[in-house]
Formats: structure tokens, C-alpha cells, sequence
């Protein structure tokens, strides 16, 4: 089968589709992405791209941080996204990979006099991790960057070198992910995800100011928990309350709903094992995305007539 990706205004078969060496993104990092999902629901025989606006709208938020002027509006990226779904016929949960980037051909890292092009590829992803199993997590000794260095709050392509590093120690320490301190030694978020506390039945988590990038699948996580009757709080994180939080679950497009088994080698809650909180969000969570749920379909956009 043939897969296709949008670059420049076409679609272009994804092996062909090319960029030069030289481009200012490739050099520097100066890009900024979205990572969205798109379920397949097998009873309906229809694919739900899940929550596409509040995505792109996240993407021309990121773009005005790096100068960058969008060749399109919300509306034409989404239409551009469900053409694209429909060229590639999927029938299997996909992951959508939105990106602009500087094109100009040119040394040196000034955002001026430099051209904004646009690529978008999907493929298909199943489950990041395996969200029936508990992840295990570390402190990492890597700091998250600051709003006044590269801002979390935007998806710059440059700024996930932290990620990457963040991660790739965690697992070579032998841990699935790990948590992220600020400067300020407060807790931000994972690697690429962020992350909810549950304790005395409430749901904690990060304030959207304390150098995380604030999630469309948080905000969804939020909303949910509100409609359950659960108490929500945003506030600041000390590292030891991760310790002896109740339950800890990491969410993201990637990481969807997944529970945290332990920290630093600390059990969390009931032996590691996934709690009540977690497992009715995780649950309803993943009726939503597929359009099961009618509340919340307004959020689910189907890509097939």
C-alpha cells in the first residue's frame, strides 16, 4: 500500500517526499509539531481524529513564539488532516505528526529573512506503552527547560533534545520514563507527557505555569474527572509527595492514560497496582476517543463518509 504525506501544498508519496540538507529546521531545531491521535472504532467502521482543533490551535500558539507565519488557518489545517487520513485508508489507530518548520537553506540560527513550510505525515501506533501495566519511573537528574529559555508551553522541534536525553538515561537506568524537576526543584511533568496525582480522592497536577506543556489530553483528563465528580486541584509539587501520592497515571497522546507503578523504586499506592481513580478515567477515557461516548463526541471528527 501506498502512504502518502502532505508537504508544501501536495501529497506526495512518503517515500519521495524530500528536504534538503541544509534547512534551517534540520540545523537548528526550529520547528515546532503537534502529536495527534486518531482511533479506530471497529463496531462503526469509522476512524475519529480526537480533538484536531485544539491541536492546531496549539500548533499556531507554538508558531507565534518562533516568528513563524501559518500558510493556513485551523479550519484548512483540519481539512488537510482528514484528506490525508482518507489517501492512507486507515484501519487501525494512527498517530498524525503536524509539523512547521524554517525552510530557508541557510547558516546560522536567526528566525529572519526565513521562510515557514509545512509537512504532515501519519502512520499507524498502537499503545506507546502498555497501559494494562504499571510504568516505572525515576527523578531525573536532567532539568525541564524554563519559560525563559525555551518554553515548555510551546512544541518547539529543538527544545525535545531535553526529552530525549531525559528519557534515554531513564531507560538506561533501567526505568520506563522518568519524572522532570524545574529549576526550582518542583515537579513538571515526564519526559513527554504529563502527570496526575491521586490523594485522599482528589486529583492533583501540575499548575499549567510550572514549565509543562499543557496537554490536550490533561485538559481532556481534567474535564472528565470533573464530570465524575472528582476534585480537581492545580498546584505546585514538591518531589517527596510523589512518594506517598495514592495513585500517579502519565497521560499525553502517546502515553494516553497509563499508570505509574513506583518512583525512585517506591510502590506506589497498592503495591504499584493500577487504582480506582485511574482505571475509571482510563476507562471512559478510551470509550471517548473512539466516539462511544455521545457527551463528549464533538471531539471525536470522523474522517470517513
Amino acid at each position: 500500500m501506498t502512504e502518502y504525506v502532505f508537504l508544501n501544498g501536495e501529497y506526495v508519496e512518503a517515500d519521495k517526499a524530500m528536504i534538503p540538507v541544509r534547512t534551517h529546521a534540520f540545523l537548528y531545531g526550529t520547528g515546532v509539531f503537534e502529536g495527534i491521535r486518531a482511533y479506530y472504532n471497529e463496531e462503526e467502521g469509522q476512524l475519529y481524529a480526537f480533538r484536531m482543533k485544539e491541536h492546531y490551535e496549539r500548533l499556531l500558539r507554538s508558531a507565534k513564539v518562533m516568528y513563524m507565519n501559518s500558510p493556513y488557518t485551523v479550519k484548512e489545517y483540519m481539512d488537510i488532516n482528514i484528506a490525508l487520513l482518507k489517501k492512507n485508508g486507515y484501519k487501525q489507530d494512527t498517530y498524525i505528526r503536524p509539523t512547521l518548520y524554517k525552510s530557508a537553506q541557510k547558516v546560522g540560527p536567526g528566525l529572519y529573512d526565513n521562510e515557514d513550510s509545512y509537512v504532515l505525515f501519519t502512520t499507524p501506533l498502537g499503545n506507546y506503552y502498555d497501559s494494562s501495566t504499571g510504568l516505572h519511573l525515576c527523578v531525573s537528574s536532567w532539568r525541564r527547560n524554563g519559560d525563559n529559555s525555551i518554553p515548555p508551553s510551546a512544541k518547539v522541534t529543538g527544545a525535545y533534545a531535553n526529552a530525549a536525553l531525559i528519557k534515554t538515561d531513564a531507560h538506561n537506568f533501567g526505568f520506563d520514563d522518568a519524572v522532570v524537576l524545574s529549576e526550582s526543584g518542583q515537579v513538571t511533568e515526564g519526559s513527554a507527557m504529563n502527570l496526575i496525582f491521586i490523594r485522599d480522592g482528589k486529583l492533583i497536577t501540575t499548575n499549567a505555569t510550572d514549565d509543562i506543556l499543557v496537554g490536550v489530553t490533561r485538559n481532556t483528563v481534567l474535564e472528565l474527572a470533573r464530570d465524575l465528580g472528582i476534585e480537581v486541584i492545580e498546584r505546585a509539587v514538591d518531589r517527596s509527595e510523589l512518594y506517598y501520592m495514592d495513585e500517579v497515571f502519565c497521560c499525553g497522546t502517546g502515553a494516553q492514560i497509563t499508570h505509574v507503578s513506583s518512583i525512585d523504586k517506591r510502590m506506589i499506592g497498592d503495591n504499584g497496582k493500577m487504582g480506582e481513580i485511574t482505571s475509571k478515567l482510563q476507562k471512559l477515557y478510551f470509550d471517548v476517543v473512539k466516539g462511544k461516548v455521545a457527551k463528549y463526541k464533538h471531539w471525536c471528527t470522523p474522517v470517513y463518509d
